[in-house]
C-alpha cells in the first residue's frame, strides 16, 4: 500500500475459530500431486482423504447442521489418487475431479447428511495419461482447463467429445494453471522454470513466455489485479519466494519477497475484491496475509497468523458465504491431519455485528454464468453480473441439478463406464441397501471403517469437551531462553556442518565441548566450558584422527575420555589432559578394531563403566570393553542401515531402529538375535529412538510414507503390535534428535538446520503426547546437546540446560517452567534425580550378569523450603466491598472532600512564603 494512502484493510485481523468450531473427524491425505488438497463452495467443502489409495474424497459443509455439529462423509471417486478438484463458480454442488487413473469426473454432491451419488454426472477420458490439474472457467458454464503432466487442454463438458484446444506441450511437468479473472487468458507454471500465458482462442502457442523461475521445485501461479501474475516457488538457495510479474513482460519481476527456508510448497489464495493475498506453506503452522497494490510497495504484509496445526492444504470460502455484518472480508479453511480449521479475516470497525459497511464490500461476481462455453469459444467476452453482498440485497439461492446428463465421453469416442473410478461396493455411501437419509451412527457415513471418526452425540458432550481440552500439564508453558552472551563461546572457525545423519553434530559433558572441524585429518576441537568468550583467530590444538569422523561421544563417567568412530571402521579412544588441550593429540589411548565397514554410530553404556556399543555398514552391532580393548558381543539380525541405538534405563536391553522398517530389542548378554521385533517408521530417511516412561515405552522419531516427520510411541513389552500412538510434527528433511528427561517425562526434539525446538510431555496412557510450548532460535542451529541435571538453576525453575551449536558459536539455552513463588523449591517439578555421571558397576561385572542401579540425589538447596511446605497465605481482598462504592454521599460531603483535597495539595496556609525570607536592598542603592 502506498505510504501516502491509507488502506482500509491494513488492520485486517485473523481469528482462528475455537475448537468447537472446527470440522473434526477427518483423516486428510497428503499425496504427491499439484493440487491444493481442499476446495470449498458457498455450501460444501471437499478434501483429499487418506483412504482407498487417495481415490476417496471427504465432504462436509461450510456451516454446521441444526445441532451445531458438522457431518463428514465420503465419496469414492477414482481408482487412483485424486490429484486435483474444483467447485463450479455457478453451482455450489457441482464438483470436478481428476485423477491418476486418467479420468475427469463431474459430481453433483448432496448435503453431507444425505446419501451421496453412487456415480458421476459425467466422465471424460482425455487419453493423455495421469491428469494433474483441473480448473473451472470463471465466466463460462461447463468449461474446464485441465492438464496432464505436460499437456494443457480446454474442454467443453456440455457437448464436446474432444477438447476444444490442446495447447502447446510443455517441456516438463505442468505445476499450476490459472485463469485470468475475465476468462480471456490462461497462465501456467512449469517444472522447466517457464511461465507461459495462453490465449486459447487465438493460438495454441503461448502469447508470452519466459524462463522466469529460479528453481524447478513446486511452483504456483495466480492472476492478481491489473494484468499481473503472482508466482510462488523457490530461489536458487532453496528458500521460498514470492514474485509479482507484469503478464506482458515476464523477463523480469516487478517485486519479489523471500519467506524463509522450508521444503513445503507455498499455496497462494487471492481475493480480487479486496486485493488480499493469503500464503500458506504445506507442513507449516503459519498463514501470512498481504495486500497487493498497484504501486510500490506492491506487497505489504497485513497479518502473520500462527496456527495450532501444520497445514495439509488450504482453501478460501466464496464471498457470498461470508459474515458481512461481522466485517469478515475473507475466510480460509486450513486442512490439517484430523480437522479443518476455519480462519476468519475481519476488519475492526465500530458497530461491527450490527451494520453493513459498504466500503468493505464492493459488488462481487454472482453465481450466474455470463455465457456458455460455445459462446466463449466463438469470441464472447461477457462478464459475470455482479451482485451486492448487502444481506437485504442478496440473490436467492438457485436449486436444482446441472443441465448435463449423466454420461461418459472420451477423446476416442463414447465408452461405457467400466467402474474405473466409482466402486459401489467399496463405499458405504453407495450401498444398494441405503435408500434413506443415513444416520450419524458409526455404521453409516461417518463410520470408523470408512476412515472417518464418528461425530459425537449430544449425550457425549461432557466427554467431548474434556477430550477437546485435553489433559493438563505443569510443563505446558515451558519457556526456552538463550543465556547471557557472557556464557557463549564465539568465533568458532572451520566448523564441520556435514556430519552424518546418525551423528548428533557435537557432544558435551560438564567440563568441555567437542566439535568437529572441516579440516583434513578428521580433527576435533575440544573447548573448555569454564573459559567462555571469543576464541582466538589462530589455529586451536585439536585431536587428529587421520580419517573422517562419523560419530563421537564423551564417556559419561570420565569427562576426559572421548570415543571417536572413523570411516575406516575403527574406534579411537582419546584421553584429554587435565585443563584441556594445550597441544594437538595424534596418538589415541586405545583403538578398537573389528568392524569390516564404516561405522554408523557409537554409544556408551549408561551404568557400566568402560562398555561401548557400535553399529556399522556391515549390518552388525558390536559391544566393546575398554578394559580389555576387545570386542565382547556381536549382535546380528539387521537387514539394512542401523539408524539409531538406545540403551534401556536399567542397562539390560539395547534397542535399535533400522532402515529395513523394523524396531528391535536385544538382550546382549543372552542372545545375539533380537528378543523382540516390530514395525517401525514407514519412511527411510532416518530415525532416532529413546526409552521413555521408566523403560515401558520406546519413542521413535522418524518419517512417514509422505516424508513428514512423525513421533511414534511403542510399548517395550509388545513391540510386534506396532505403535500405540503417533503424532505428526512437520515436513523437514532433517531427523528429529530426541532428548528425554526421566525426572519430568518431557522430551525435547530438534533437527540439524532447524530453528524450532519441539517439547512434549509423555504419559503412559492416552493421549500419550501432550504438546508444550516450543522454543524458536533466531537462526538455524546445528543441534542441541544437554548437560547433566546438576547444571540446572533450580532457583529459576530450570528443568533442562542445553548447549546450542550455530555456525560460529556455542550458546547455552535454559528451559524454565514459569512459577510465581520462586523463593520456594518447586518439589513438584524436581524429583530426586539419577546420578548418571557415576558408574553403578564395571563392564566385566555387567558382562558376568550383574545388574546395577544409579544412586539418586535431591536438587534442593539447603536454604530453600519446598513449595509443598510453604505457609498458606490468607487471601487478600484486592478491591473494596461493593458497599463502599454504592454508599451515597450528600453534596456537602462531596464539597468538603474536594476542598480538603485542594488544601492538601496547596500546603499549610500559615507557613511564610519563600520570598518573605529574601534580603532586600536600600532605596539609595537603586540610584547607582
Amino acid at each position: 500500500m502506498n505510504r501516502f494512502k491509507t488502506s482500509k484493510f491494513k488492520n485486517t485481523t485473523p481469528k482462528i475459530s475455537k475448537k468447537d468450531g472446527w470440522i473434526h473427524g477427518v483423516r486428510a491425505g497428503s499425496f504427491s500431486c499439484q493440487g491444493n488438497h481442499i476446495k470449498a463452495s458457498s455450501k460444501l467443502v471437499a478434501f483429499n482423504a487418506d483412504q482407498a489409495g487417495g481415490g476417496m474424497l471427504g465432504v462436509s459443509s461450510v456451516r454446521p447442521g441444526p445441532d451445531g455439529q458438522w457431518t463428514v462423509t465420503q465419496i469414492s471417486c477414482h481408482s487412483d489418487v485424486v490429484t486435483d478438484l474444483d467447485f463450479s463458480p455457478f453451482d455450489e454442488s457441482l464438483l470436478a475431479t481428476c485423477s491418476g487413473d486418467e479420468t475427469v469426473k463431474l459430481w453433483h454432491l448432496n448435503d453431507p447428511e444425505q446419501q451421496q451419488p453412487s456415480g458421476p454426472e459425467l466422465t471424460l477420458h482425455p487419453g493423455l495419461g495421469r491428469l494433474e490439474l483441473l480448473l473451472f472457467h470463471p465466466t463460462s458454464s461447463g468449461l474446464l482447463a485441465l492438464s496432464s503432466s505436460r499437456s494443457p487442454l480446454i474442454w467443453d463438458t456440455s457437448r464436446q467429445e474432444a477438447p476444444l484446444a490442446a495447447l502447446e506441450q510443455h517441456g516438463d511437468l505442468v505445476q499450476s494453471l490459472s485463469w485470468k479473472h475475465d476468462g480471456s487468458l490462461l497462465a501456467s507454471s512449469c517444472k522447466d522454470k517457464m511461465l507461459r500465458v495462453f490465449d486459447p482462442r487465438a493460438q495454441l502457442t503461448p502469447v508470452q513466455s519466459a524462463k522466469s523461475l529460479q528453481s524447478n521445485k513446486d511452483s504456483r501461479l495466480l492472476w492478481v489485479k491489473d494484468d499481473r501474475l503472482l508466482s510462488t516457488g523457490f530461489d536458487m538457495m532453496w528458500s521460498r519466494e514470492v514474485r509479482l510479474w507484469d503478464s506482458r513482460k515476464l523477463n523480469s519481476s516487478l517485486s519479489s519477497m523471500t519467506l524463509g527456508s522450508s521444503s513445503g510448497m507455498t499455496i497462494p489464495l487471492f481475493d480480487d475484491d479486496t486485493g488480499l493475498l493469503l500464503l500458506a506453506g504445506t507442513g507449516d503452522s503459519v498463514i501470512d496475509c498481504f495486500e497487493i497494490s498497484s504501486s510500490e510497495p506492491f506487497l505489504s504484509q497485513v497479518s502473520h497468523c500462527l496456527t495450532d496445526n501444520s497445514t495439509r492444504g488450504v482453501a478460501v470460502v466464496p464471498k457470498l458465504a461470508l459474515d458481512v455484518l461481522s466485517c469478515e472480508v475473507m475466510r480460509a479453511l486450513q486442512l490439517t491431519d484430523d480437522c479443518i480449521v476455519p480462519i476468519s479475516y475481519q476488519v475492526p470497525r465500530k458497530h461491527s455485528g450490527q451494520e453493513f459497511h459498504e466500503d468493505l464490500y464492493p459488488d462481487t461476481a454472482g453465481t450466474s454464468p455470463a455465457m456458455s462455453a460455445e459462446e466463449w469459444w466463438q469470441g464472447g467476452n461477457q462478464q459475470v453480473e455482479k451482485v451486492s453482498l448487502h444481506p437485504d440485497k442478496r440473490p436467492k439461492a438457485k436449486t436444482g441439478k446441472p443441465t448435463a446428463v449423466k454420461k461418459e465421453v472420451s477423446s476416442e469416442g463414447n465408452k461405457e463406464d467400466q467402474a474405473r473410478g466409482c466402486s459401489t461396493s467399496s463405499s458405504p455411501l453407495s450401498s444398494s441397501s441405503s435408500s434413506a437419509v443415513p444416520s450419524r451412527s458409526p455404521s453409516s457415513t461417518s463410520g470408523l471403517s470408512s476412515g472417518f471418526l464418528p461425530s459425537p452425540s449430544p449425550s457425549q458432550s461432557t466427554k467431548a469437551i474434556q477430550s477437546m481440552l485435553g489433559p493438563s500439564s505443569k510443563f505446558r508453558h515451558i519457556q526456552g531462553a538463550v543465556m547471557h552472551r557472557d556464557t557463549h563461546i564465539t568465533n568458532i572457525r572451520g566448523l564441520n556442518l556435514t556430519t552424518p545423519g546418525e551423528c548428533d553434530g557435537f557432544c558435551v559433558n560438564r567440563q568441555r565441548v567437542a566439535v568437529p572441524l572441516a579440516i583434513s585429518g578428521g580433527q576435533i576441537a575440544v573447548l573448555e566450558r569454564s573459559q567462555p568468550g571469543r576464541l582466538p583467530d589462530t589455529a586451536l590444538p585439536t585431536i587428529q584422527n587421520s580419517v573422517s569422523v562419523v560419530d563421537f561421544c564423551w564417556d559419561p563417567f570420565d569427562s576426559h575420555r572421548l570415543a571417536v568412530a572413523g570411516d575406516d571402521a575403527k574406534i579411537r579412544v582419546w584421553q584429554v589432559p587435565e585443563g584441556g588441550l594445550k597441544e594437538t593429540l595424534t596418538e589415541p589411548e586405545l583403538i578398537l578394531q573389528g568392524h569390516t565397514e564404516k561405522i554408523y554410530s557409537i554409544k556408551f553404556h549408561p551404568l557400566a563403566s568402560g562398555l561401548l556399543v557400535s553399529s556399522s555398514y556391515d549390518l552388525s552391532v558390536r559391544l566393546w570393553s575398554l578394559e580389555s580393548g576387545e570386542q565382547v558381543k556381536l549382535l546380528t539380525g539387521h537387514q539394512d542401515q542401523v539408524f539409531g541405538l538406545a540403551w534401556s534405563p536399567d542397562g539390560r536391553l539395547l534397542a535399535t531402529v533400522c532402515k529395513d522398517g523394523k524396531v528391535r530389542i536385544y538382550d546382549p548378554r543372552k542372545s545375539s538375535e533380537p528378543v523382540q521385533e516390530g514395525p517401525g517408521p514407514e519412511g527411510h530417511r532416518g530415525a532416532r529412538l529413546v526409552w521413555v516412561c521408566d523403560g515401558s515405552f520406546l519413542l521413535v522419531s522418524g518419517f512417514d510414507s509422505r516424508s513428514e516427520r512423525v513421533l511414534y510411541l511403542f510399548s517395550a513389552n509388545h513391540l510386534s503390535s506396532g505403535a500405540v500412538s503417533s503424532t505428526p510434527v512437520n515436513v523437514s528433511p532433517s531427523t528429529l534428535i530426541p532428548y528425554y528427561d526421566p525426572d519430568t517425562s518431557i522430551v525435547i526434539l530438534t533437527g540439524k538446520g532447524d530453528t524450532r525446538v519441539y517439547i512434549y510431555e509423555l504419559i503412559p496412557e492416552e493421549p500419550y503426547f501432550i504438546e508444550c510450548s516450543s522454543f524458536n532460535s533466531p537462526e538455524p542451529h546445528k543441534g542441541l546437546a544437554f548437560l547433566p541435571k546438576m547444571e540446572c538453576n533450580v532457583r529459576e525453575v530450570e528443568v533442562a540446560v542445553a548447549l546450542m551449536l550455530t555456525k560460529t558459536t556455542i550458546e547455552p539455552v535454559a528451559f524454565r517452567v514459569p512459577r510465581v513463588k520462586k523463593e520456594f523449591f518447586q518439589d513438584d517439578v524436581y524429583s530426586d534425580t539419577v546420578v548418571w555421571w557415576e558408574p553403578a558397576l564395571t563392564a566385566s561385572s555387567w558382562l558376568a550378569g550383574s545388574n546395577g542401579q544409579h544412586n539418586k540425589m535431591s536438587l534442593k538447596p539447603e536454604d530453600m523450603m519446598p513449595v509443598s511446605e510453604a505457609p498458606k497465605e490468607a487471601p487478600v481482598r484486592k478491591y473494596l466491598p461493593s458497599s463502599v462504592y454504592l454508599e451515597e454521599k450528600t453534596d456537602e460531603q462531596k464539597k468538603e472532600e474536594l476542598l480538603s483535597a485542594m488544601v492538601a495539595k496547596l500546603g499549610n496556609m500559615d507557613e511564610p512564603l519563600p520570598q518573605d525570607s529574601f534580603q532586600g536592598v536600600d532605596e539609595d542603592e537603586w540610584d547607582d
